[in-house]
This record gives structure tokens, sequence and C-alpha cells, in this order.
């Protein structure tokens, strides 16, 4: 056993020892192996651990463990474990942060990853490794049954894990096939899964890698793109896939309810607090208390609301109505809106500082028109859904159904998508899905030839009109502001290109 700071340079002979041998191995059990091995030892602690995240980084499973002398057996170190309620494990992987505890409290902390021992374990030091990215890929973990303090160890021990961790990506790739090889590069690992989204073009392979970065770091999320496609999805995948998932999922429209009502629905109220209030209610933010609160529609928040959220961002306290004392919450926020945030704050009905504490880390959705290589994947995946909920077997796509649903532009993104693949199937009499079950709008289709220049010319504005007044939800006064024209000449061009509240 080698002591660090008694003696130096006999430590730094065995770890440059340590260092040719596992360069040296050829396999990656005996290379996870050696590092565990080299862990205890080189700390003179009866226990080491390897912990690796899986692709998606929502799995830790301890790879390789040296307990008390000796290496234990496959079958018995490769046991997975969730690290959910492994708060030590959990603190080191979130924060990327080294943890020393040279007396262990086992009535404070929770220790059920460490092994059963007939002495209880005193000290404890657990390492974040990095891979060639410098993103955490696991945990190095040392324990003794003695009360020591082993963060001296924590830099030398660090390099060495992480020079396992380059070494066994290495050997995956010299021993993985060439054409796998050119799969992994060219799709990176976490996009794979997608998360439980569909959806595999270039857009949304950006979205997934975005992801992928926030789901393990407590950043409140601001999710934008255009009506239908698929914020709330993306802030429940987000949910579900992090550290977050055991707990709650709490949604709220901020366009659907008055002021008054949304500030008590938010954060709850007292007895008395006004009329009708007869007993204390908790609000949507006790609710969430150690989730996700997902706030839809952030752009049409009241700016008196949008001060007590700001609070709650920055301080995580909660003050109910008719209450004179606050308390804490722990809530991750993800907001989403299809408004330009940074043009509300302009207009001064957003406020700037909520506006950059909630845009730390932006996810932009693309619309369903930038994602072509999804539109009929998409398509076959709502109607699968269709027909199992119906209980008919699944029908088949006709070639000019595909190409009319290729070639159209779905200005309502993926709700519209799903929403006529779900009538189409309803429709559909027979076991295959043609053209005339689907209510696809005429305006969006190639112009005709016939057409002269005039007539052409009103066509491309009347479809910029039903584009900007869609985005807006039909508020006519946004939209010419968007447009930049006087409401009262939106209104006269509107009934000159027969534009009525039904086609918007």
């Amino acid at each position: 056993m080698f002591h660090q700071v008694a003696q130096p340079l006999h430590y730094a002979e065995a770890l440059l020892q340590r260092f040719s041998a596992l360069a040296r191995a050829t396999q990656g059990d005996s290379l996870l192996g050696g590092l565990v091995e080299a862990a205890a030892q080189l700390s003179d602690c009866e226990l080491s651990q390897l912990y690796l995240l899986d692709d998606s980084h929502t799995r830790l499973t301890l790879c390789a463990e040296w307990f008390d002398g000796q290496q234990l057996p496959r079958e018995v170190a490769s046991l997975p474990s969730d690290y959910d309620g492994e708060h030590l494990l959990q603190y080191c992987l979130c924060q990327n942060q080294v943890l020393s505890l040279s007396e262990l409290d086992h009535s404070l902390h929770q220790t059920g990853f460490l092994p059963e021992a007939p002495r209880p374990w005193r000290s404890l030091l657990c390492i974040p490794l990095l891979n060639e990215q410098q993103q955490v890929n696991g945990l190095l973990l040392t324990a003794s049954q003695q009360p020591r303090d082993i963060q001296g160890f924590a830099g030398s021990l660090g390099h060495l894990g992480n020079f396992v961790i380059a070494q066994l990506h290495l050997l995956q790739r010299l021993r993985a096939p060439q054409r796998e090889a050119r799969s992994v590069q060219a799709e990176p690992r976490p996009n794979l899964s997608g998360y439980g989204l569909t959806g595999d073009s270039p857009r949304m392979r950006s979205v997934y890698q975005l992801i992928g970065k926030v789901l393990h770091n407590p950043v409140s999320v601001l999710l934008t793109g255009e009506t239908g496609t698929g914020k709330e999805l993306v802030a429940r995948a987000i949910h579900d896939f992090g550290l977050r998932r055991s707990q709650a999922f709490v949604v709220q429209n901020c366009a659907s309810l008055p002021e008054n009502l949304l500030e008590s629905e938010l954060f709850g109220y007292r007895k008395g607090a006004f009329t009708g209030a007869e007993r204390d209610r908790k609000g949507l933010f006790d609710a969430a208390h150690g989730g996700t609160l997902f706030l839809d529609e952030i752009g049409d928040m009241p700016l008196s609301l949008q001060a007590k959220l700001l609070r709650v961002l920055q301080e995580g306290e909660v003050r109910p109505l008719g209450s004179t004392d606050t308390h804490k919450v722990d809530v991750r926020i993800v907001a989403a809106t299809h408004r330009d945030l940074r043009a509300l704050v302009e207009e001064g009905r957003f406020r700037e500082d909520l506006f950059y504490r909630l845009s730390h880390f932006p996810i932009e959705l693309p619309p369903l028109r930038e994602r072509d290589q999804d539109i009929l994947r998409l398509a076959r995946h709502f109607a699968d859904k269709a027909s199992a909920f119906l209980q008919r077997d699944a029908c088949r796509w006709s070639d000019r159904t595909l190409e009319q649903l290729a070639s159209y532009a779905f200005p309502g993104n993926v709700r519209e998508l799903k929403g006529l693949v779900e009538r189409a199937v309803l429709l559909c009499e027979g076991d295959e899905l043609l053209p005339e079950h689907f209510n696809l709008r005429q305006d969006s289709g190639a112009e005709d030839s016939s057409l002269n220049l005039r007539e052409r010319m009103e066509r491309v504005e009347r479809n910029l009109l039903l584009d900007c007044l869609r985005k807006n939800r039909g508020n006519q006064s946004q939209a010419a502001r968007v447009l930049g024209l006087p409401r009262r000449t939106l209104l006269y061009r509107m009934e000159r290109l027969s534009i009525s509240p039904a086609d918007v």
C-alpha cells in the first residue's frame, strides 16, 4: 500500500507503473478491473468501484468493483444501479464535483451503493470521470472503513480514470466493424434513442443533442418554435429521461387562465385571501416540488406574474396569496412559447430580466416543413396508434397519398399531421389510406400555371397573411404589428382576399 503524503516519491513511481500497466491492456474487462485495483491500492482503501453512464445518460451501471483485496466476479459487479435515489452519486454527476467525506454519517447519507462489510464505511471519495469531449461519463469511487481524509488522491486517481475511459473508447472503436464505426460517427449516440420522440432528420438530431446536454443539469430550459411542433413532448422527454423522472411533471398553460386565477393556481393561497378562499390551497409550484413545472405559452404571462416567477427562479421561494411568509421549493422550470420573446421585451410586454433568466438554454423546435425525412415516418406512427386505438388492422398507404403528404407544407406542423392522419383512419373503410381520406388545404399546393401575374401575387399575399394569422392564433392586432401594417389595412386586405376566421 502507498501513502501519497508520507511517501510522495514512492507514490509517484507506483502511479506511473499503473499508467504503464493499463496502457498495455488489450481487453475492456482487464482495463476496468485494473483501474479499480489500482485505485484501491494507491489510496489504501478496502473498496473501489467504477460506474459508467449509458449512451442516453439515464442509467448508471457498476462495471467493476475491487473489495477487500480481490475483484468481484463480473456477474456480481455488473449489476445495474439506478442512481435516482443515490444522492451522493447524483451530486458528483450533476455538479461535476469531487466528493470527499472523511466522516461518513449513515444517518445523513444514503449509502445503498456500498457493499455490506463487517465494519461500517467511514470515509468516501467519489471522482467524476470525463470522456474526450470533457463530458461526465462515469464515477470512480473509493471507500475505507477507517475515518480518513483521502481527498488528496482525487487529482491523480481522476487522471488515471480519465485515461482508462479514453483507452476503453479506443478499444471499442478498434474492435468495431468499419460500417459500425461510420454509423457511430455519422449519428452521435444520444440521437439513437430520440428520448422517446419520433424523427431522425438532421434538425431533430440537433434537438436530441441539446436535450442530452440538459438532462442532468438543473438549468431552466426555454422551448421555442411554431405552434404544433411538439414543445410539450420535448418538455416531458427532458423530465422523463432526467434526474427528476421519479417526481411530478406538472403542466400549466399561461394563456388559458385570467391573471388572478393563474396567480392562485401557480402560487397557491391561504384561507381568507379572497372571497371563496375557505381553506389553504397549495399551488402548482408546491405540487411540482422535486420535479418539473412546464409553463406553456410563457409569452402570454401577465407582467405582474412575471416578477413573481423571476423570484422563484432566482431565490427558489414562493409566497402564496394572502400570506406574508415565503417557503422554499425545488422545481425545474421548462418554459415554452411560439412568440418572439425578444420582440416582446422591446415592446415592454415581457420582462427583460426574466427573458435572460429563461433563455440560459434555449431549444428551438423545427417546423415540420423543415423535417422532410420525418413526415412519412410520423404519419405511419400516428396511423398505427390510431388503428390500435380503434382495434383494427393497420392500414396500407397508397403511393399517391404518400406523395401528397410529402409535398404538403403543414402550416399546423406535427399537430396538424396527427389530426389529419387520425381523421383519415376513421374515414378509411377499406385497408388502404387514399388521398380522398385527407383534407389537405389546396392553397398550399403548387401554383396553377394558368394564373396571370396579378392572380399569382394575390395568392402569395393570401398565403403570407394566413400564415401570420395562424402563427398569432387569429389575433389580428398582433398579426398587423408583425406585418408592419395598420389593423385597418389588414382587415381590408383580408376582405379583398376572401380570408375568413374559418380559414385561420
